[in-house]
């Protein structure tokens, strides 16, 4: 047609058609929108459910699938919304604003029930928690993300946050919404891949997961929280919102913690599982609050300074011992609930003993409802298996090298020395940690930037961990699991150290327990084995352990690894804890080696506390153990010369290391107050009568403790008259003393 043809078309025209397309176009958005919600894939359900204003008017929208009817409050009046669809979605138009946050009033199911819409609340999320996350400084991201029980214009209700940066979608499913991942879509906070919704009115009754729509491949995924407090009973996996009511009664512990020298204070650790220690009368677990009753007293006779909580978070499989974490924040429902080990762990502090969690930031297992490709990717861990995963164990390894990772364990360690006032944290696993080799072949791992085979990520993690320990939880220590020779692990970050307090020496007790397995007729050709560590007992500050991984797995338990008949078994074992307990280094002895159990350790039974009642042809073994394990533990803790001085070079000095016939050692151990005493040891089951050795003072001396006392089940050799020094000079020194050395035995001795 012809332009000069054409209609004219005046300015009202010009504005109604306008509008028109206007709304045709707000139209269309909203449908696309409402498919979007219908099929659970927006990304940004905020921008169509809530209050919305549009042109002059104001549009309220929910999405209720389950309900039959909706009102909105508005002013004092309930204003009925139009089910606009059949699937739920409820609508109305004002001219005014409604109220928010908005006040709902559901019928559904024959029933009416009033709650506040989460879309008409903002996020209480802030920019600095959500950069601090980006940059794996945000120290407290427990209390970011997971699910946080706090209050939201006066209405009480629960924040839900988590990080899935690969996500199309992700929502809060649970027993509030019929595990439905149309009704609770959360919102995205841009690049830092964080999501978060405000749900009102959830009790500690209520469980949830994450419904997660990868955006790459469309997979819906149902994750448990990795931030979650508390978690449903097994075989479930759902997280349950979680509170604490406790009230710590612990300030005094805390207090002196602050103050305590650790360097040179006893530490004697006794290692735990709390599901195996005791079980009741029906073999089933002790809860913790039952434990209180019965193992804080236990250690505090046993005069232990400290217990070992193999590891406590929640776990599916009980064989893993614990080792295997779905729940790096929960703590494992099967003895109770989180303020239930708050009232343990209370109990051993105001009982003056320290409580140690075994920690396991190496690796965690491929369940698919945990962290394991998080959001559809490998998130938590690395895609290369080659540096993603543990052949030997069949998990997965932490990506360090990840801010949002790294976080996550910062956080997981700050964690538990806040919120359940744990005095250290035993590092599991550092050596396959630190080596990108570990426990593989040539070809089937990745060297580092320099072509190395150490982890540099890792070595960076384990730095920053140790000293957030220190500067944030005075008086805490960090223990490392570490069995390889790798330099400083003891030693400070600004030294070139990692930065951890304690190291445990495996290369001393796998000596150790190799020497005390051959028969003593052969132990002189081994006599090395023990002699060889004090070439290297100060490059480190070490404890020396017989843990839980002495005792499984066809290694049999401590009693069992003895030669021997009967009575040599137990003379033997009381021998190798006499050698523990008075060598340089703090000490760690697994529950059962304390009374000699026969059996190696089995996780689904209790230890075999009958045998402390059992009776050998007139003799108590078993108990005669348990009591020279506490006459040690007593002795270790009030003689300065056995514990002020574990880590430093002075506080030992051999007398005869050389006597490799006869398998006797002798050594003087020396305080920070000028004490001394002095210790024989004999790996054989001769009686050595007149056995000379050199002492650095004149004096009488006594013994202050003989395995082979008749009390522990012992021949009841010994020295118990007194001794009394002769100006004789032997081994280096000017006087000497000439003692009853027992079979298979070790004697303390003290100048009077």
């Amino acid at each position: 047609m012809d332009k000069s043809e054409a209609t004219p078309v005046d300015s009202t025209t010009k504005v109604a058609a306008k509008t028109s397309a206007k709304a045709k176009s707000a139209s269309n958005a909203n449908s696309d929108s409402l498919k979007l919600i219908l099929k659970a894939k927006h990304h940004d359900p905020f921008s169509f459910l809530g209050l919305h204003a549009v042109e002059n008017t104001y549009v309220y929208r929910v999405f209720l699938p389950s309900a039959s009817e909706v009102w909105v409050k508005n002013s004092r009046t309930w204003t009925k919304l139009n089910k606009t669809h059949a699937d739920g979605l409820f609508e109305v138009a004002s001219e005014t604003a409604i109220k928010t946050p908005c006040l709902l009033k559901v019928s559904a199911g024959g029933s009416e029930y009033e709650t506040y819409d989460p879309y008409t609340f903002s996020s209480s999320l802030t920019q600095d928690e959500l950069y601090l996350f980006g940059e794996g400084r945000l120290l407290q991201g427990y209390k970011t993300l997971g699910a946080q029980c706090l209050s939201q214009k006066n209405i009480e209700g629960v924040r839900f946050a988590v990080w899935a940066p690969n996500a199309e979608r992700v929502s809060v499913i649970g027993s509030f919404n019929n595990w439905d991942g149309r009704v609770h879509s959360m919102r995205a906070h841009g690049s830092s891949g964080v999501w978060d919704i405000f749900i009102p009115h959830l009790t500690t009754n209520d469980t949830y997961k994450f419904e997660i729509r990868n955006r790459h491949t469309g997979h819906i995924l149902a994750k448990t929280d990795p931030y979650g407090f508390e978690f449903e009973p097994r075989p479930g996996t759902a997280a349950k919102i979680s509170t604490s009511q406790h009230q710590w009664q612990d300030k005094n512990w805390l207090d002196a913690r602050q103050k305590r020298d650790w360097l040179h204070a006893p530490f004697n650790c006794y290692e735990v599982h709390l599901g195996s220690w005791q079980r009741n009368e029906q073999g089933h677990f002790l809860t913790y609050r039952e434990l209180a009753n019965t193992l804080v007293p236990y250690v505090t006779e046993m005069g232990y300074t400290h217990v070992e909580l193999m590891p406590i978070s929640e776990h599916p499989l009980t064989e893993s011992w614990g080792y295997q974490t779905t729940g790096y924040f929960g703590v494992t429902n099967r003895f109770g609930s989180p303020d239930d080990l708050r009232f343990l762990i209370d109990a051993f502090h105001q009982a003056n003993i320290g409580v140690i969690l075994d920690w396991v930031p190496g690796h965690f297992p491929k369940d698919d409802w945990a962290l394991a490709r998080f959001d559809g990717t490998a998130l938590y861990e690395h895609e290369d298996p080659r540096l993603g995963e543990h052949q030997d164990w069949g998990t997965l390894i932490f990506n360090y090298g990840r801010n949002e990772v790294r976080n996550f364990l910062m956080s997981n360690a700050y964690f538990w020395l806040s919120e359940f006032h744990i005095d250290g944290l035993r590092v599991d696993a550092v050596a396959s940690m630190l080596y990108l080799d570990y426990s593989r072949k040539a070809g089937e791992w990745l060297p580092n930037k320099f072509g190395g085979r150490e982890n540099l990520d890792v070595i960076d993690f384990l730095k920053q961990l140790n000293v957030m320990v220190g500067e944030d939880f005075a008086g805490v220590l960090t223990i490392a699991e570490e069995s390889t020779a790798w330099p400083g692990v003891s030693r400070p970050v600004y030294l070139g150290g990692l930065g951890f307090n304690m190291k445990w020496n495996m290369g001393w007790m796998n000596d150790t327990l190799s020497y005390i397995e051959h028969d003593p007729v052969h132990r002189r050709y081994y006599h090395d084995m023990l002699t060889f560590g004090q070439l290297y007992a100060y490059s480190e500050n070490f404890v020396l352990p017989f843990s839980h991984d002495e005792v499984v797995h066809g290694k049999h338990s401590l009693l069992d690894k003895m030669p021997g008949d009967a009575w040599q078994k137990f003379a033997n074992l009381r021998l190798l804890i006499t050698y523990q307990m008075t060598t340089p280094g703090k000490k760690l002895n697994f529950m059962g080696n304390e009374f000699g159990q026969g059996r190696e350790w089995n996780v689904n039974s209790s230890l075999d506390w009958h045998l402390l009642g059992k009776d050998y042809e007139g003799h108590q073994w078993h108990q005669g153990v348990k009591q020279a394990t506490t006459d040690l533990n007593k002795i270790y803790k009030d003689v300065n010369a056995l514990h002020a001085l574990d880590f430093e070079v002075q506080g030992f000095e051999w007398i005869d290391c050389h006597d490799s016939d006869q398998s006797i050692v002798s050594y003087i151990r020396r305080g920070l107050d000028n004490s001394f005493v002095i210790i024989v040891l004999n790996f054989t089951p001769v009686l050595r009568n007149a056995y000379r050795i050199g002492v650095p003072q004149a004096g009488n001396y006594h013994e202050i403790f003989n395995s082979d006392a008749g009390c522990y089940g012992g021949s009841n050799q010994g020295n118990g008259s007194g001794l009394h020094t002769e100006n004789v000079a032997w081994m280096n020194h000017q006087q000497s003393l000439v003692i009853t050395l027992p079979p298979l035995a070790g004697i303390v001795l003290q100048l009077n």
